[in-house]
């Protein structure tokens, strides 16, 4: 059993520290303030946002960017009350989602598409913050290199509290991961909520057909398809002037929900290496947790277990440490307790992902 757990152990850390090669050979991105030239519109589905979406729009209001260079599309997917559209210098449009399918979100970029007349689309959520370059680093980014599909970074802005502070090294990790695999050109992950492609790329790709059943992955699902297409054309933008902040959610049942409606989609990615390293982390985490196990009923002597915690730790800390270096540069809070809780946070989301359902917008989903 001993045997079994190392050797477990052995692949985690062997594919984590491949990421963390990865996260390097992925070079950081700097402007160089090249006169705007990209066209955009960006999309924002959004459901009962009308506390959030004032502040997204205001940010938008706060690019560097020409206001005829881009406009935004508000996709209402069945809110209780209609949002009130304040005047902003530049266009923005507010249209009802068109729902043909199980995922409210797919539907919902589909019909902005219908509206869309620039050459690329970024999407964003009701609960983001975009910073003031976000526009123009993309387009300086589009405009030196040959791209089709460009995925943008995404962080936590937190309070004091464990639960945001959890949240944040989780998504700190899912970051670390997602560059890592485009360092070795295996992305398989992207955020929506940071997330820019060409219109014509999209309708080439045909959109979201062939995973309309399967509520979330507007993100992931179009970017493997990108990938086995075009794997030259997607690429990871690894700018700090392009990240998005969003909201960590406020409770640990609406967190659970969340992360379980993550880890539903991995089963259908068409990435072998997104299933591999699903597997990779799962039972690197669920070993842990047997670990612990063996430890509470003597069946594993306590130096195994802190040998085996320590390595897992380690490897865990350089890749989270170097991420939020590029996302935010503060001190890691919460580390220890977090890296303990984790594995059983993680191992009961996986567990419960494969049969559970989940609540996401007052609505209810499947599997």
């Amino acid at each position: 059993m001993i045997f079994a757990l190392f050797a477990i152990l052995a692949i985690y850390i062997v594919n984590i520290s491949l990421l963390i090669y990865g996260f390097f050979k992925v070079k950081k991105y700097q402007k160089k303030d090249l006169k705007p030239q990209t066209s955009f519109t960006i999309i924002v589905p959004f459901r009962n946002e009308e506390e959030n979406l004032p502040k997204l729009l205001n940010s938008f209001s706060t690019l560097n960017y020409p206001t005829d260079l881009f406009e935004v599309i508000l996709v209402d997917d069945n809110s209780k009350e209609k949002f009130q559209v304040s005047n902003f210098a530049f266009h923005i449009s507010q249209i009802n989602n068109i729902r043909v399918s199980n995922s409210p979100k797919k539907d919902a970029i589909t019909t902005a598409m219908l509206r869309v007349k620039t050459n690329w689309v970024i999407t964003t959520d009701a609960d983001c913050l975009v910073p003031e370059n976000w526009l123009l680093t993309f387009d300086n980014y589009i405009q030196e290199n040959k791209v089709s599909m460009l995925a943008g970074a995404v962080t936590y802005e937190c309070g004091d509290s464990f639960l945001h502070h959890f949240q944040q090294l989780d998504l700190t990790s899912l970051q670390g991961a997602t560059i890592g695999s485009f360092g070795l050109n295996k992305g398989f992950m992207c955020n929506g909520a940071n997330f820019a492609y060409t219109k014509s790329l999209f309708e080439s790709l045909n959109g979201f057909t062939g995973n309309e059943t399967i509520a979330s992955g507007d993100d992931v699902f179009l970017l493997q398809k990108a990938i086995e297409k075009f794997p030259n054309e997607v690429h990871y933008l690894k700018a700090q002037e392009a990240i998005v902040t969003t909201k960590p959610t406020e409770s640990w049942k609406a967190l659970f929900h969340q992360r379980v409606r993550w880890a539903a989609k991995t089963s259908s990615y068409k990435s072998n290496y997104g299933k591999f390293m699903g597997l990779v982390v799962f039972f690197g985490n669920l070993s842990f947790v047997i670990a612990f196990l063996l430890l509470l009923f003597q069946i594993l002597n306590y130096p195994f277990f802190v040998l085996f915690a320590f390595l897992k730790f380690m490897v865990d800390f350089v890749l989270l440490s170097k991420t939020n270096q590029f996302l935010k540069n503060t001190r890691l809070k919460s580390f220890l307790l977090s890296s303990l809780f984790y594995p059983f946070f993680s191992t009961s989301v996986a567990l419960y992902s494969l049969f559970g359902s989940y609540e996401w917008k007052d609505r209810r989903f499947m599997k």
